[in-house]
């Protein structure tokens, strides 16, 4: 190895190379004792990146899919009754109609309590409101809490993902060494070499 080490120079003297290594040398050195692990560890982080941003996005679109069921369900309910509501007020009106022409007296006592029905169903719409706010911010506070609980378990997965991940400026520090160990152990048995 010292021999395939030892070059002439253009005046004939044999130089030794290994004492003053190259860039290349030293990146061919790198790529030979930790260029597979790089690629690996990095494809194996990229890939967990990819999944996360990959879970990340599922969970959102299925928050957005799962608020968008809630809001068309109470959407539907609210129509349904408002419905409901509209045909029954249709319907007592025209009992009204067919009853007054022959009972006076009792389309004033239907009239009252046609009214009262009528305070009544404003009643239990005003509840019934009240209780679909309450359900819709109950349900919104716990979508968003289920939110910020996934946020921080992602927050978490990526901070322990950068935490493990291999520190290049280590690393290169650490080959730089040992190149210039290797090159460092490498000069004494060139010069040996020349001497004889």
């Amino acid at each position: 190895m010292a021999k395939s080490a030892m070059t002439r120079n253009r005046s004939g003297n044999g130089v030794d190379e290994t004492a003053t290594p190259t860039p290349e040398s030293l990146d061919q050195v790198r790529d030979i004792l930790f260029g597979g692990q790089m690629r690996m560890v990095d494809a194996r982080l990229s890939g967990l990146e990819e999944r996360l941003v990959q879970e990340q996005t599922v969970l959102r679109n299925e928050l957005t899919r799962k608020l968008d069921e809630v809001e068309g369900a109470t959407r539907k309910e609210l129509m349904a009754l408002a419905d409901r509501l509209a045909a029954e007020r249709a319907k007592r009106a025209e009992d009204l109609k067919t009853l007054g022409a022959e009972f006076k007296e009792a389309v004033k006592n239907l009239e009252r309590r046609h009214q009262k029905l009528e305070e009544t169903a404003g009643l239990a719409d005003a509840e019934l409101r009240d209780q679909l706010v309450k359900q819709s911010a109950a349900l919104s506070a716990e979508l968003t809490r289920t939110g910020e609980r996934v946020t921080s378990q992602l927050d978490r997965a990526a901070t322990a993902l950068r935490n493990e991940k291999l520190d290049t400026a280590t690393l290169a520090t650490a080959l730089t060494e040992m190149a210039a160990r290797l090159s460092g152990n490498g000069r004494p048995a060139a010069k040996g070499s020349s001497r004889s």
